[in-house]
């Protein structure tokens, strides 16, 4: 993947290779979509648009008006069924189409947790590291005091995750039993 330049020269290289990073990590997942899958979605993003709920309630309205008109003011015009069973109709395909783009929305949301969750473990070890090496050179350096220091040596261990998991759990265990 090629880094693109910052427009405004603000920003650091760094950054500018991590929002190309996540952007090239939303791409891929767009990328994987089925082409129905495609299709859904851009079918759910004009319909969320407020041009189509002014057009819909115009439509709606039309069509209130013209039935009322024509059958003498009386709800129990066929027009009215018809107009009731296409706002069921239109209102179950707008369910079904918010419900498939939530479920690819969501596996979207569920890969970046994973990400997350497994780079602030990297981070973990990687800082559990720093302190490790710092404190053994502390301990190898003939100009510093020798000296006993529990928590960095605590702090030199990267964190277990499922230690962490248990330790939430049981603290959460008494809440559950109320």
């Amino acid at each position: 993947m090629t880094r693109r330049p910052d427009p405004q020269g603000v920003l650091a290289a760094a950054t500018i290779e991590s929002i190309d990073q996540l952007a090239e990590f939303h791409l891929e997942h767009h990328r994987h979509a089925t082409r129905m899958q495609r299709g859904i979605d851009g079918v759910t993003e004009r319909l969320g648009r407020p041009a189509v709920v002014i057009a819909l309630v115009v439509l709606t309205g039309a069509w209130l008006v013209f039935a009322a008109l024509r059958g003498g003011g009386r709800v129990d015009q066929p027009a009215f069924a018809w107009l009731e069973l296409a706002a069921t109709l239109a209102a179950l395909l707008v369910a079904l189409l918010i419900l498939v783009t939530q479920r690819r929305e969501d596996q979207l949301a569920e890969r970046r947790s994973q990400l997350t969750l497994e780079l602030a473990l990297l981070a973990d070890k990687r800082s559990a590291k720093i302190i490790a090496l710092l404190e053994e050179l502390r301990r190898d350096h003939p100009d510093l005091a020798d000296r006993h220091d529990p928590q960095s040596q605590e702090m030199a261990a990267p964190t277990d995750p499922h230690q962490v998991i248990a330790a939430i759990d049981a603290r959460a265990a008494p809440d559950r039993a109320e």
